[in-house]
């Protein structure tokens, strides 16, 4: 259907925004060294079934994080409330960053969970929020969720490379949206794109 917002996808219960498809998007982690992870005014969006495996699963990546973000931890717990009152992982008071992120010897900010994922020593990979990320996800009423871009300052070069590059948001994110998903719900996504972007292109 088409809106004064642009083209609305919806496959199945899912509706996802133009701008999912038609934005350039590719991390630049050189220069950024993953600030999402270490900037904001609070921690990333969880759902209610994450703060349990964040839990359950705290032993085994816990090593990884740094002293500070196991304090705030201890502090907080394993999630806290954000100003419009939705569950985010706790934040290190005095940096701002995810307490589960760890910042390496070159400065990038890396996230404790998904580190220790892939070394096979945890069953959570980490937020649904942040493998997604820039696209956000907003439960709707009904049972329905929406796929929506979010913008932010600091991924300008994200952008710019993905722009150099021809990557678009949705196939940089390729693997988590079919993670989450399932291919069924990507290749959908991927004719309705190939449509919508030989629309933009005429």
């Amino acid at each position: 259907m088409k809106k004064d917002f642009g083209t609305i996808v919806q496959i199945g219960r899912v509706l996802v925004s133009e701008e999912v498809v038609t934005d350039y998007f590719c991390c630049d982690y050189a220069s950024c060294k993953w600030r999402c992870c270490s900037e904001g005014d609070c921690g990333a969006p969880l759902e209610e079934e994450e703060a349990e495996k964040l839990e359950r699963c705290y032993g085994a990546f816990s090593p990884y994080m740094s002293g500070q973000g196991r304090d705030a931890v201890a502090q907080k717990g394993f999630f806290e409330i954000d100003f419009e009152g939705d569950m985010v992982t706790p934040v290190v008071p005095a940096g701002g960053e995810c307490a589960y992120s760890s910042i390496d010897g070159e400065g990038n900010c890396l996230c404790s969970i998904e580190k220790c994922f892939l070394e096979n020593g945890c069953s959570f990979r980490k937020p649904q929020s942040c493998s997604l990320y820039p696209i956000r996800i907003t439960n709707l009423t009904g049972g329905g969720i929406a796929l929506n871009m979010h913008h932010w300052d600091i991924c300008r070069d994200a952008v710019t490379k993905g722009r150099k590059e021809g990557v678009r948001a949705y196939a940089f994110l390729r693997e988590p949206l079919i993670r989450y998903f399932g291919k069924e719900f990507y290749d959908a996504l991927e004719a309705a794109a190939d449509v919508i972007l030989r629309q933009t292109r005429a």
